[in-house]
């Protein structure tokens, strides 16, 4: 057994962290940490867990963490961090975007490994410290890891997604309120997402010379948790040639699949999988990608890496079934 720790503890991120983690079968939550809510019954802001723990929420960790996951908002696990020291042996998986990209890195006396298993899997298996990828880039990139290895990203890629109001966070806003994205659908960051950077950074990591440009619109969709993604470029090869590329691929990935059937959301929420399908039409190569925000595009992923991390299965703790019905 090891002991993990969460910081920022009454986010979405955390509860799914929460509810993941309580059932592992080697962990031990040590303390959940949250300012706002320190001396409150964890079930009181995570109702979905009622019944299922007597965790109180703490106002700092116990320093006996194996593992500390970071569930603070952009910008404040730096601050985190720099403020509050961990010893070097304690592992740290980041949730927010502070060190996702090479240039942020370094930080407190510790180098962060990008955390996409699907990439990066040697490297995470050997850090102490990792960033966990933001959920529209866990999916995109999915789709088109396969092509950068393969040196076929040679025109630009056009990519329309959709996520869930989860994607936004616990805060307010005027675009979360059940009002306002119920039975709507809207365009938000096109072109300049923030995921964008390390997309392209984990592309240029296999195909060095690609000059393809993403075109990225984002969509919020009026539905809670999971994100379609349709990624297109033109391409040369034919629907054999890419399903065989994909296929091999992610022939060892534990949670993501290519299917020969179109795919949809449902089959992967609450689920830590990434389902893809390939499809060939005219001169266009059309990936589909689905993943879950919460799960694969967050929380899940950040356990696959604890997993990763600590030398236990990939799939430890993360095979729960979609809620399809």
């Amino acid at each position: 057994m090891f002991r993990a720790g969460i910081v920022g503890g009454a986010g979405y991120t955390a509860g799914e962290l929460l509810r993941i983690l309580l059932p592992h079968p080697r962990v031990e939550i040590a303390a959940v940490v949250s300012s706002s809510h320190a001396g409150a019954p964890v079930a009181q802001v995570h109702d979905d867990l009622l019944g299922d723990t007597e965790l109180v929420f703490a106002r700092e960790l116990t320093g006996t963490e194996d593992v500390v996951f970071l569930c603070l908002g952009h910008g404040n696990s730096r601050a985190f961090l720099e403020k509050t020291p961990l010893p070097a042996t304690t592992r740290v998986i980041d949730l927010s975007n502070d060190f996702r990209l090479a240039a942020d890195r370094d930080a407190a006396g510790r180098r962060f490994v990008y955390g996409l298993p699907e990439l990066n899997r040697a490297a995470i298996k050997d850090a102490t410290s990792i960033a966990n990828p933001g959920c529209f880039a866990t999916a995109i990139q999915l789709a088109l890891l396969p092509l950068a290895a393969a040196g076929a990203l040679t025109d630009d890629i056009h990519v329309s997604a959709i996520t869930g109001s989860t994607g936004a966070g616990q805060g307010l806003s005027e675009t979360v309120h059940f009002s306002w994205r119920t039975n709507n659908v809207s365009v938000y960051k096109p072109f300049t997402h923030q995921h964008l950077g390390e997309i392209g950074e984990s592309l240029a990591q296999l195909q060095p010379q690609s000059e393809a440009e993403i075109h990225f619109i984002p969509y919020r969709g009026n539905f809670a948790r999971g994100i379609f993604a349709s990624v297109y470029t033109p391409s040369d090869l034919t629907q054999d040639e890419a399903q065989e590329l994909y296929q091999q691929f992610y022939a060892d990935a534990s949670f993501t699949t290519v299917s020969d059937k179109e795919i949809h959301l449902k089959q992967v929420v609450n689920t830590n999988k990434c389902l893809l399908h390939v499809q060939k039409q005219g001169k266009q190569l059309l990936i589909t990608s689905v993943i879950d925000n919460l799960v694969k595009g967050a929380s899940g992923q950040a356990v696959q890496n604890m997993n990763l991390l600590f030398g236990l299965p990939e799939t430890t703790g993360l095979m729960s079934k979609a809620s399809f019905f």
